[in-house]
């Protein structure tokens, strides 16, 4: 039987215009993860992830990271019900 977990992630840094979103899509689909990211006006990405519990952490480690260009400072997790979201999107700028 698979654990599935569902996070709510906001990542701090710099991590608007250096293609943070698109970088986090790819490799959640990757990862076959279901969720959403978007960026926030306040400069942050704010993410829900949701799949096999592994492959979740796998994801936030790679998240603190990011792509080469961005600099994450600070990554603020917290543990959501799981939506049954499905696919991967990449949500308008709240």
């Amino acid at each position: 039987m698979t654990v599935e977990k569902a996070v709510h992630l906001l990542v701090h840094g710099r991590v608007q215009g250096v293609g943070y979103r698109a970088w986090l899509a790819s490799e959640a689909r990757r990862r076959s993860l279901r969720g959403w990211v978007r960026n926030r006006r306040d400069g942050t990405v704010e993410a829900e992830i949701e799949g096999e519990a592994g492959a979740v952490a796998q994801m936030i480690a790679a998240c603190r990271q990011g792509p080469p260009a961005a600099s994450v400072s600070a990554i603020d997790t917290a543990e959501i019900p799981a939506t049954r979201a499905t696919g991967f999107e990449v949500r308008p700028t709240t």
